[in-house]
């Protein structure tokens, strides 16, 4: 009897804890985590209007801290000075009322997507333009209660942000455009924002951008004083370079070509005055053009940008060299009238020297006296001669050799007008090339102090 009532004891036992194993077995921890939610935010049990007390339960001010994610920089457009940038942004703080009991570390997390049932800090983007959330398909958003009390809050958005340009050195410059976020109507005595430690910012790798380079990016504070108050502010700098071999390809080269074009004028005859015109005419209307269509691009400021420069002294060059034209052709006719003024008067002169012979020979009563074959001392026409031989018999001066190239040219019909051109096919290249060199030097050595900055 004794074995037997042991045996049965030692069954019932077995018998409760098997049934109390799939008691455990069968626990709905769903269940458990809406009894949780209802536990904590229950109607009378939270109010989401108060915010949450300081660190370790003290009335300071609530600690906020923010990280982003930047997913994807869409556009950044010169002439609205502003760029559009896709990210996941989120907040955590902690909210002692809302500690639970997460059953023995089973319940990691609970998770909301409603923000409203729980205290949000008041941010706001200060230099957002436009914005908006991700719906598709379900709202990209979540909550996260932590059995500690730490929420987490996490949200994709799309921004519009305004970015102020400095385009002095356009576009061989560098832009920061900034990411600021505030408090509207908590101040620091009851709200704080400060960056997560560690990796605050993150920005998704391989990221493209048409025109530039994100080339690095600085967190910082900005808190600002109002007549309100002071309120808690955190700001994100990304620091970006444009990509100057889309404007060497499409203006910096055409715009030399141009230049170029305009010199093959002074190349051709003086005469062609059709083909010199309309070169001229064409390559500066096309000049034009251009700096119309890069400034159309670009938003009117009251300074002068690296561009302007470069396009301003192209213009001029081509208007130069259609300039050098009027010049040759107006030298031109001037030589062409005094050479035909001289002509007038050499015919004048012969035809005076051939009426006074006819006289002459009709005068059969002139006599004529023969000259001595010996000159006197002090005879004119013997000092003359003399002169004449001492100037043979000089020393022969040190060639000059500007002399020397431009006797090539002698004074006769339109020798003014070629020289203009010769000396223009060597003075328009050798001042552009000068103006590239002051250029470049220039705005490089700039860019280069920017970057050091």
């Amino acid at each position: 009897m004794g074995t037997g009532h042991f045996f049965w004891v030692i069954f019932y036992f077995a018998s409760l804890c098997s049934a109390s194993l799939a008691n455990n077995a069968k626990i709905n921890f769903r269940e458990k985590e809406k009894k949780v939610l209802d536990q904590i935010l229950g109607a009378g049990k939270y109010d989401a209007r108060i915010r949450p007390s300081g660190i370790n339960g003290t009335d300071g001010p609530a600690i906020v801290r923010i990280n982003l994610f930047v997913r994807s920089i869409m556009t950044i457009s010169d002439i609205k000075m502003e760029y559009s940038v896709q990210l996941t942004f989120r907040e955590q703080w902690t909210d002692e009322r809302l500690k639970f009991d997460d059953i023995q570390g089973r319940l990691k997390y609970l998770t909301l997507t409603e923000a409203n049932r729980v205290w949000m800090p008041d941010l706001f983007f200060s230099n957002e333009k436009e914005g908006h959330f991700h719906n598709i398909i379900m709202p990209n958003v979540y909550i996260r209660i932590f059995p500690n009390g730490s929420v987490l809050y996490s949200i994709r958005i799309s921004l519009t942000l305004a970015c102020p340009m400095n385009l002095k050195l356009y576009p061989l410059d560098r832009q920061i455009c900034s990411l600021r976020m505030a408090s509207y109507g908590w101040t620091t005595n009851d709200l704080v924002f400060l960056w997560k430690e560690g990796d605050p910012v993150q920005v998704v790798k391989n990221l493209h951008l048409p025109r530039f380079t994100l080339e690095k990016f600085l967190t910082d504070y900005c808190n600002s004083k109002t007549n309100t108050g002071e309120y808690s502010c955190l700001k994100v700098d990304l620091l970006f370079k444009r990509e100057f071999s889309y404007y060497l390809i499409q203006i910096y080269i055409p715009c030399c070509m141009l230049v170029i074009v305009s010199w093959v004028s002074f190349w051709l005859d003086q005469g062609a005055v059709p083909a010199r015109v309309s070169l001229g005419v064409t390559t500066l209307l096309t000049m034009a053009t251009q700096t119309s269509g890069i400034n159309a691009s670009l938003p009117p400021v009251s300074y002068t940008k690296a561009i302007d420069v470069w396009t301003g002294v192209c213009l001029t060059f081509v208007f130069g060299a259609l300039l050098e034209f009027a010049l040759v052709n107006y030298a031109s006719r001037s030589d062409m009238h005094k050479e035909n003024m001289k002509k007038k008067r050499r015919d004048l002169e012969q035809a005076s020297i051939d009426a006074a012979s006819d006289l002459l020979d009709t005068d059969s009563n002139a006599t004529f006296a023969m000259k001595p074959l010996v000159r006197h001392p002090g005879d004119p026409l013997a000092l003359e001669k003399l002169r004449q031989c001492e100037v043979h018999m000089q020393a022969p001066k040190r060639p000059n050799c500007c002399k020397t190239w431009l006797s090539k040219f002698p004074t006769r019909q339109c020798s003014r007008s070629k020289r203009i051109d010769v000396i223009s096919r060597i003075t328009f290249p050798l001042v552009f090339a000068l103006f590239n060199l002051v250029y470049w030097s220039t705005y490089l050595f700039r860019e280069e102090e920017d970057e050091t900055f």
